[in-house]
């Protein structure tokens, strides 16, 4: 019995200690370590057999690049890879703290390093694998994630917990295993094996059938960015070769490597696109149902992927960068004597030098990636704003100018894009004042509750300021809105203002548009300049609060404790300096969103207006029944009332009517152009369409003929000698290859309306509809059929003489035209009967020009002047930008008085900041059993004075920045349209006038609200670095042994980067305005372009110049990372050589609160550095918008208008005259040479 209890209840023993074992981390990291095991070996494995199937086909069989699965398994392994590596430091350093004889930890360690490098493996596999798509996970990995899953469980759900970063480490497995179940489970592979080159969503033809764009387009082949290997990406070394090449020459954008076909608008334009209208589909067709949200979260999952890599990286930096202020302590006391185990110091720089490492690391790619979010977000939405105004509505059209369209490009998309800067700051601030307050609370206990009611009153401050600022950004954009539309409309029609002698009174109402502008503007920067003194002096405010209720409540003030807060207070300040902008930016980008949703929301054009039969399918080409038509739905007087008619094939069909009695609106209603009430419309066939006022393309003359034809030269010549178009080619320097001015401004009316019926003739189409492309009636017409229009009706039909002699309507249109005719006959015949009159000086005359002419015809000079294209690619500075543009822009407002107030403004206040954070280094002992200096009320009145001096700096420094950018950007805009109104005429002939838009929208722009805080934070970082070089010299002058060097090398590659970035900023401002250009030209010729089908051709076209953008701004961003990742890792070797001399120096040499103080500001040396170099190649980059309307505001003007000496009496004219004395004509060559006569 007692042998029967002793075995019972060593088995209950036993049980329990199982039980118990059951229980211990250590169990289960054994157990998924053998797991982990199990995955390495099988790649391992798989990698060295080279085999593609059981578990080595994984990969391969997971890779769809653009597939949830695919992103999903490559974010969880980066993931799961990158925390237990830092899992495995941590183990490293408790088992070096127990003098390495903590078994637990060894065990623990090795576990978290096999698992690293396993999830590791699999995304280099991953990575590395090529294209392939299934529609399930292989069995191998659905049974091993069924198992890491159980393991993830059960760790989460029993294990006991002793810290907290293991169970951090646990609800993340937990959640990575049941996301990749799911995938391996449930998710298909788009597209299944049926076909290798599905893409889902890019199966829908936003292209109508083209499938590639041209040289701009993104390309499915290898990319220096996409076939970069992993180190190269980390170190952004495949912008190494760009870089160079720009050190040789000026760039091209044929030097810019094209973009892959995720970062171009040809991918993802139809994914964002489906997504829009997925999530849009109850609110109706024509985008009726796009509202803010929904446009927000088709943005958002249109780049779910890079915007949730983004967010990783930011979260793995802000931990890094806190990294430092929690050591400060721990530092020093180390330098104080105070020593825990050995080689603590060492421990410390590495731990210190990996932090600023991961930390250098992560911001890179965070912000590389960010700005490829802001890239893709900008193209998506131009292509989707493009597309609706192919489609837009003509009744919608007449509530939204092309400005303002234009503005939703120019201003509104390129905002949203920026916006992908701030889009992870409003949960950062909470990570990071979280942070903040657990490191403080380490320090200084409940004394961090007075710093969180300090920070979050500090916050609840900006709130009615940022709602002022959502108020002055609306209006603001309003008004510019309104500028532009003026501007667009005075542009088109420069060449009557100048004829009338009326620019200078349209300038007026610019500068009035401008004015009303200014006032929001102004009102918007201001309240920026308060914002800035709040949140520049709230890191005081809480430092203050923070410390004063560390006396209050008998909280001992150390010097280590209190760096330790002044380290956290200063890496606190960016979230809390940056959350104005951010709030901000959140404004400018709703108010951006709700603009551009509210235009998609706009009507389309009705798509069952025309049923459009099959070529061939009817033997009638048009088709009208019963029809009723309106531009205005809702109007009870219809613009077309029951039309009813056919048109055979072969047939020519006239209509007459007078002005206003809907001929054109007929014709439109043909092309399903005017909404319909009732009826029914048949169109069989293709169409061409002549429009009765002409659109003709920028371009070559044979490309406006051709309109997306093939050249076939023999009908290609008829066309031309059919129009009348020979004679005009033969008088022109290059023929058909001549570039078109911007609507035709280098040609005559006659000759653009050639032009337009030379497009619809080579179309060789089906049905031509001709809106009275001609200024005289064919006299041939008695085989015509003709339909008279009287108030929205046909009122009679037939043959030419049927209708002449069976009614009053036509017989009224032909004699109003007989009797135009005998005025211009008696005209001309007056004229004949008049030139003998004159003498023979008329006939000479008429003799010298007619054979002036015929010289020039038979001999055209070769000169190359005259060989010279009237329209040139846009001029751009190469090279650095001049000094003078920097002196202009500084000395332009008051002429540069203020630049030293707000120079010493910053001084001061750098001087007292540091002023302020000595003093309380120096006066806190570093110790309990050290005896303060100073007792504590002389500590806080001496720091509180100095803090209330530094804000008072900052409150200037602000205003008089803000005072000298308004001013200036005023002046700009003054100069620049007043240079520009009081041009020649041949000024506006040969420039398009989307250059002048771009630099009054996208340059000016940047003038008002970048360009003056650039200059700003170039003074404050320079400022700021001066203030820590002089601090950190303060403890050893050794540090400028390698600071020089440093120095020396980061200048050297800011100056190797420049020349690249510098021509490849130039190339963002040049390939804007063509994309510009491109879209007023559509907007205007919408109904031209849908006549012929070409709608697909001319999202291609619009597609390739946006890539054309795209393009340079993409590798500008590379070549930003390429630079501040070197200067990154040159400033944290000066760190950690700073930090190996400290603790290699005996103790008591150095005053150990000094030291604290030179590393509490060198944490962020690397990072000020860095942000110095990257502000003053930003501003480089931003001063050419400064450039470009400088190069405006230089153009050679008119001759004065008024001239005193020669100004006429007040009694002229006091009769009729012209004489014209040597007058020459230069139009591509002079056609007059010295007329004279009177």
């Amino acid at each position: 019995m007692d042998f029967l209890n002793s075995t019972k209840a060593n088995g209950m023993l036993t049980l329990l200690e199982f039980r118990s074992l059951l229980l211990e981390p250590i169990f289960v990291r054994c157990v998924s370590g053998l797991l982990h095991a199990v995955l390495l070996l099988v790649l391992f494995c798989s990698w060295v057999r080279g085999r593609n199937n059981g578990f080595g086909s994984v990969t391969e069989r997971l890779k769809d690049r653009r597939g949830f699965g695919f992103k999903s398994v490559l974010f969880c392994s980066l993931v799961l890879s990158l925390l237990n590596l830092v899992l495995t430091s941590l183990s490293g350093f408790y088992w070096y703290e127990s003098d390495w004889l903590d078994e637990e930890q060894l065990v623990s360690l090795l576990m978290f390093l096999l698992q690293t490098v396993s999830w590791g493996g699999l995304s280099v596999s991953l990575h590395r694998c090529s294209d392939y798509e299934m529609r399930k996970s292989p069995l191998l990995l659905r049974i091993w994630l069924a198992f890491y899953l159980a393991v993830s469980s059960y760790s989460l759900v029993v294990v006991d917990k002793r810290q907290v970063h293991l169970l951090v480490y646990d609800i993340v497995s937990f959640s990575s295993a049941l996301l990749l179940c799911y995938v391996a489970f449930f998710k298909k592979a788009r597209g299944g094996n049926n076909n290798n080159n599905s893409n889902g969503v890019l199966e829908e033809p936003l292209l109508n059938g083209a499938s590639t764009v041209g040289g701009g387009g993104g390309s499915d082949e290898a990319t220096p960015y996409s076939r970069a290997g992993l180190l190269s990406l980390l170190t952004f070394s495949w912008m190494g070769p760009l870089i160079e090449i720009g050190n040789k020459k000026p760039l091209d954008l044929e030097d810019v490597p094209q973009l892959h076909d995720s970062d171009s608008v040809v991918g993802l334009a139809p994914k964002f696109r489906t997504m829009l209208e997925s999530s849009s589909s109850d609110g109706g067709g024509g985008g009726g149902g796009v509202t803010t949200f929904k446009l927000m979260k088709a943005l958002f999952f249109s780049a779910q992927w890079e915007i949730l890599v983004t967010a990783f990286f930011a979260f793995i930096y802000t931990v890094a960068s806190y990294v430092g202020p929690a050591l400060i302590d721990t530092f020093v006391q180390y330098l104080n004597g105070r020593r825990q185990y050995n080689n603590e110091g060492y421990v410390l720089v590495i731990t210190f030098f990996l932090a600023k490492l991961v930390e250098c690391l992560s911001q890179r790619h965070w912000f590389f990636r960010l700005q490829k979010v802001g890239i893709r977000m900008r193209s998506s939405l131009v292509a989707m704003i493009y597309e609706k105004g192919l489609t837009l509505s003509c009744h919608s059209k007449q509530g939204r100018t092309s400005g303002e369209i234009i503005n939703f490009m120019t201003v509104d998309a390129e905002r949203i894009g920026n916006f992908s800067w701030y889009m992870h700051d409003p949960w950062m601030v909470l990570l990071q004042v979280g942070l903040a307050l657990w490191i403080l609370y380490r320090n200084l206990g409940l004394a961090s509750i007075a710093a969180l009611i300090a920070t979050i009153l500090v916050m609840l401050v900006n709130f009615p300021f940022g709602r002022m600022q959502e108020r002055f950004q609306e209006k603001l954009m309003e008004a510019k809105d309104n500028r532009m539309k003026s501007t667009s409309e005075i542009l088109r029609n420069m060449r009557i203002l100048k004829l009338q002698g009326w620019e200078m009174k349209f300038l007026s109402k610019i500068f009035d548009l401008r004015k009303s502008e200014e006032g929001w503007l102004k009102k918007y920067v201001y309240n920026s300049a308060v914002i800035s003194f709040v949140f520049w002096g709230a890191p005081t405010l809480v430092s203050v609060s923070t410390f004063g209720a560390c006396i209050l409540l008998g909280i001992p003030l150390e010097s280590g404790k209190i760096l330790s807060a002044l380290a956290t207070f200063r890496i606190l300040q960016e979230p809390i300096y940056n959350l104005p902008d951010t709030i901000s930016m959140v404004v400018q980008t709703k108010v951006s969103l709700d603009r551009i949703a509210s235009y998609l929301c706009l009507d389309n054009l009705q798509p069952d207006v025309v049923e459009t039969l099959p070529q061939g399918g009817s033997d009638i080409a048009v088709e009208v029944s019963n029809s009723t038509l309106s531009w205005d739905v809702s109007s009870e007087s219809p613009t077309l009332k029951d039309i009813s008619f056919k048109v055979f094939p072969g047939m020519k069909v006239a209509v007459c009517g007078t002005v206003g009695s809907g001929k054109s609106s007929l014709l439109s209603s043909i092309l399903g152009e005017v909404p319909k009430v009732s009826g029914s419309l048949k169109v069989c066939g293709t169409k061409a369409y002549v429009a009765q006022s002409p659109w003709i393309q920028s371009g070559k003359i044979e490309d406006n003929i051709l309109f997306g034809k093939p050249m076939e030269r023999e009908r290609y010549e008829k066309v031309l000698e059919a129009c009348s178009l020979s004679k005009d080619l033969e008088i022109l320097s290059f023929g058909d290859q001549t570039v078109i001015g911007e609507r035709g401004i280098n040609l005559s009316g006659g000759q653009k309306q050639r032009i337009q019926i030379a497009r619809a003739l080579y179309q060789d189409a089906d049905i031509y509809l001709f809106d009275d492309p001609f200024s005289a009636v064919d006299a041939h017409t008695g085989s015509h059929l003709f339909k008279v229009m009287k108030d929205g009706r046909i009122s009679q039909a037939g043959k030419y003489n049927d209708i002449l002699s069976s009614g009053t309507d036509f017989m009224e249109l032909i004699g109003a035209h007989q009797e135009a005719l005998a005025v211009v006959g008696s005209v001309d015949a007056s004229s004949v009967s008049e030139k003998p009159a004159l003498g023979g000086q008329e006939d000479a005359i008429g003799l010298d020009v007619k054979q002036e002419s015929q010289d020039v015809k038979n001999d055209k000079p070769d000169t190359e002047e005259t060989k010279r294209q009237l329209v040139q690619e846009e001029e751009r500075e190469k090279g650095s930008v001049a000094l003078d543009v920097y002196w202009k822009y500084i000395t332009l407002a008051y002429g540069g008085a203020l630049v030293p107030f707000i120079v010493l403004a910053q001084v001061l206040f750098q001087l007292l900041q540091i002023g302020s954070n000595y003093w309380m280094a120096w006066a806190t002992p570093v110790s309990k059993d050290v005896e303060a200096p100073v007792n504590i009320s002389t500590l806080m009145i001496v720091y509180v004075a100095l803090a209330v001096g530094s804000s008072l700096c900052i409150l200037v420094r602000a205003t008089l920045l803000v005072t000298a950018g308004y001013k200036t950007a005023t002046e700009l805009f003054h100069k620049m349209h007043h240079c520009i109104f009081r041009s020649p005429m041949s000024f506006f002939d040969s420039t398009p006038s989307g250059r002048i838009m771009n630099r009054a929208s996208t340059d000016q722009s940047a003038v008002d609200l970048d360009i003056p805080y650039q200059f700003g934070s170039v003074a404050i970082t320079v400022i700021q670095l001066i203030g820590i070089i002089g601090v950190m010299s303060q403890v050893s002058w050794l540090v400028f042994l390698v600071f020089i060097p440093v120095v020396a090398a980061s200048i050297w590659y800011q100056r190797y980067y420049i020349a690249a970035a510098r021509e490849l900023s130039r190339l963002v401002g040049v390939c804007k305005a063509p994309l510009i250009q491109h879209f007023a030209e559509t907007i205007s010729g919408s109904t031209t372009i849908r006549s012929f089908n070409q709608e697909s051709r001319f999202r291609g076209d619009n597609m390739r110049l946006s890539d054309g953008y795209s393009r340079p701004k993409f590798y500008s961003a590379g070549a930003m990372e390429w630079l501040c990742f070197r200067l990154d890792m040159l400033s944290s070797l000066t760190f950690a050589f700073s930090l190996v001399f400290l603790i290699s120096i005996p103790t008591g040499v150095i005053d150990p609160s000094l030291a604290g103080l030179a590393v509490t500001y060198g944490l962020s040396l690397n990072t000020l550095q860095a942000w110095l170099i990257w502000t003053l190649c930003n501003l480089e980059n931003k001063i050419i918008s400064v450039e470009r309307i400088l190069q405006y505001a230089s153009v050679p003007s008119e001759p004065p208008l008024v001239i005193e000496s020669n100004r006429p009496q007040q009694s002229w004219p006091s009769r009729g005259e012209v004489d014209i004395h040597d007058l020459q004509v230069p139009r591509f060559h002079a056609i007059f040479y010295f007329l004279t006569f009177g």
